[in-house]
């Protein structure tokens, strides 16, 4: 034994030494090459046949009063989730109160007819449970979530039932939540990422909704508990609404709880969407928010793309995820390690009920903000001109779908992808299709699919920076025009 203990020692010690000799090892002493002459090997043994993945399916039901169920039994672990996701949301804001979506599901938990703000906090805390509601601006949902142990099933319904149906709104509650709103401006105003966001919106999405990005301070200040009565009547009714549950729970047991909870919530006629036209896109051009002495640059360039359930859907995953969808996409790899411009370069897609943005995004030092930009521009033509390498193409696809399938571990997502389907109208089978989908997408599809939606001559790119250091450089990449932080154009 006395042995054994000492072969062990011996082992841990060589480990032990080996990682201090490791750690000790300055930058200096790297071994490392530049990102452009590695070689891949690609030794690494890979299964070329398309990832199949199968998702479970939730059974569904409509309740007498129109509220759509969806109930998906996961027994991995003893817990149950919830999502009731309400169809009208922050686009629906009237013109003169941008925010009134946000702030009637913020203030669901501040009161109700059966339970006063601390105490639906205490009860909330004393089962452990969570319980929450958004609705966030560029979408047109309201949603409100809760989740816990699923001994607690019965409480966690019952206070979800309560917050969705009898909300009060008391006057003293709504006073302390516009004290901390305005905070929370005043402190949005000081975030250059907000900054670039919102002149992002606004420039690509004009007097459409989705340019708004956060209320108001005159809307926080002039709100009422009418307005949010009035918001709360009109639209969060069970013929408007979705309700999903997944977790640890059986079908015939679950839905008629409920009932017993949602069974008596009123429905009523609600009017669909009324969208307006969306703007023209707009010619290329930048536009530069004044952050004087500002030791940094945030940069978003991008257009409208699409809606959720837009056939060119999937291979623009496919093409944002090669271009700028994690580190092992083009963009972190050029402004990152080939560079050194920046900590990190991305690029996203938010699709909607309405045609969503792209755009990629990143944060470069002062001084480094031309050379960003001519990576950025660079990187935009490449996916659009060349045909991507049938071996990155295919690296990216097994992504994709890899993710996919380890994401559905989670219990919450599954019930999200399949509230997807619902709220989007997508095929029933819409989650079967998409491994093969995703394997579908050709060089030639990317490039068709660059060139439609990374489309240069009506990119809008909007710096947040130091004026008195950028502005000369970014003329060189278009027509310029200049605003101050609180949003006033001054040039």
């Amino acid at each position: 034994m006395k042995r054994k203990f000492f072969a062990l020692f011996i082992v841990m010690l060589a480990f032990g030494t080996c990682s201090v000799t490791l750690l000790a090892q300055g930058p200096e002493e790297s071994k490392s090459v530049p990102l452009s002459q590695v070689v891949r090997l690609n030794r690494a043994p890979v299964n070329k046949e398309i990832l199949r993945v199968k998702l479970p399916r939730p059974r569904e039901v409509k309740l007498d009063n129109g509220l759509d169920i969806l109930v998906l039994e996961r027994h991995k672990l003893p817990t149950v989730a919830f999502m009731l996701w309400i169809k009208t949301g922050a686009l629906e804001d009237p013109r003169e109160l941008p925010g009134l979506a946000g702030f009637t599901a913020d203030m669901l938990r501040e009161g109700t007819t059966h339970r006063s703000s601390a105490q639906i906090a205490k009860d909330v805390d004393d089962i452990g449970a969570s319980l929450s509601a958004s609705a966030g601006f560029g979408s047109n949902r309201s949603n409100v979530t809760a989740s816990g142990l699923v001994e607690n099933t019965d409480r966690i319904l019952e206070l979800m039932s309560d917050v969705v149906l009898n909300p009060t709104f008391p006057d003293d509650e709504l006073a302390k939540f516009k004290k901390r709103e305005l905070a929370d401006l005043q402190q949005m105003r000081s975030d250059p990422s907000f900054l670039a966001r919102e002149r992002f919106y606004s420039v690509l999405y004009g007097d459409f909704p989705a340019s708004e990005v956060a209320p108001t301070p005159e809307s926080v200040n002039n709100v009422t508990r009418a307005d949010l009565d009035r918001f709360h009547g009109e639209y969060y009714a069970p013929n408007n609404a979705i309700l999903g549950v997944a977790g640890d729970v059986d079908y015939d047991s679950i839905v008629p709880l409920i009932k017993k909870y949602f069974g008596g919530w009123k429905n009523h006629p609600v009017s669909d969407p009324t969208l307006p036209p969306l703007p023209k896109p707009a010619a290329a051009k930048v536009v530069l928010v004044d952050r004087p002495d500002s030791v940094q640059t945030n940069i978003l360039a991008g257009n409208q793309a699409l809606r959720r359930n837009d056939p060119d859907y999937v291979p623009l995953v496919v093409t944002n995820h090669i271009l700028g969808g994690g580190p092992a996409a083009r963009l972190f790899l050029d402004l990152r390690e080939e560079k050194g411009y920046t900590y990190g370069a991305y690029s996203s897609m938010m699709p909607d009920v309405y045609p969503g943005p792209w755009f990629a995004s990143t944060e470069v030092r002062t001084k480094v903000t031309d050379g960003s930009m001519q990576a950025l521009m660079d990187e935009f033509r490449k996916i659009r001109d060349e045909d991507v390498p049938e071996k990155e193409l295919d690296e990216s696809r097994r992504a994709i779908v890899s993710s996919f399938a380890l994401s559905l571990e989670s219990p919450t997502t599954l019930l999200r992808s399949w509230l997807t389907v619902d709220y989007y109208k997508l095929p029933q089978d819409y989650w079967d299709q998409y491994p093969e989908e995703v394997a579908k997408v050709t060089p030639q599809l990317v490039k068709e699919t660059a060139q439609k939606y990374i489309d240069l001559d009506h990119l809008q790119v909007v710096c947040v920076g130091s004026g008195k250091d950028i502005k000369d450089v970014l003329k060189k990449y278009g027509p310029i025009e200049v605003y101050d932080t609180n949003g006033k154009r001054i040039e």
